[in-house]
């Protein structure tokens, strides 16, 4: 009979051989001297420089004592030329504030009007047609100031310019200046006076198709 009622009940051995375990001695006593880390899971950066640092100890403000005065305030700057100094032999700079004075000895030049169908670019239409604008010259001459000086009429002026000989008598009308001002160097060289007066202006081209010779020196004797 014993045995029948343990087959059938065998949870009742197993419990009376083993002893029932209590709480102490299934949890594991802590050490005594094991070491506990606080804060594992935090995942902030740790300070830069550390707390106790020398970077931090030598960063700390010191008293007022020791620091830089400030700088000056500006002065604040009157306008006009600045007043020159009793110990500095430079001259002060050029000043605009006065207006510029023109000189007695400049001479303005006075505008002049064309006569109509006598622009720059009537001139250039002249150029293309074809006219005969070297006074009968067929071939480019050699020509000596002594021959340049007998062409200095109205309806026969040559001049000189960069070595060259131009025919200028068709220009004379069609000069912005007046032909005043160009027979100035009818029958002479005009470079000096036209660089003077416009030498932006591209002679050769302009008086190309008046082209007569070029100039040269006199023969000897």
């Amino acid at each position: 009979m014993a045995s029948y009622l343990r087959s059938w009940l065998p949870t009742l051995s197993l419990q009376q051989s083993n002893p029932t375990v209590t709480e102490e001695e299934e949890s594991p006593t802590t050490p005594t001297n094991a070491i506990v880390i606080q804060g594992a899971d935090d995942d902030s950066p740790p300070a830069f420089p550390a707390i106790d640092s020398a970077q931090r100890i030598s960063s700390k403000p010191t008293s007022s004592s020791t620091l830089m005065p400030p700088p000056p305030l500006p002065t604040p700057r009157i306008p006009g030329p600045p007043a020159p100094s009793s110990t500095s032999s430079l001259m002060p700079p050029p000043t605009t504030t006065k207006p510029p004075t023109q000189s007695s000895k400049s001479k303005r030049r006075e505008k002049v009007v064309l006569a109509p169908g006598h622009s720059p670019l009537d001139w250039a239409a002249l150029k293309n047609s074809g006219a005969d604008l070297r006074g009968g010259m067929t071939s480019l001459a050699r020509i000596p100031p002594s021959v340049l000086r007998m062409h200095n009429k109205r309806d026969d002026a040559w001049s000189a310019f960069n070595g060259k000989v131009y025919n200028i008598t068709p220009y004379l009308a069609f000069h912005p200046g007046g032909e005043k001002e160009l027979m100035r160097v009818a029958g002479r060289d005009g470079t000096k006076l036209f660089a003077l007066t416009h030498a932006w202006v591209n002679v050769e081209f302009m008086l190309d198709a008046c082209l007569v010779g070029f100039l040269v020196p006199e023969p000897s004797s």
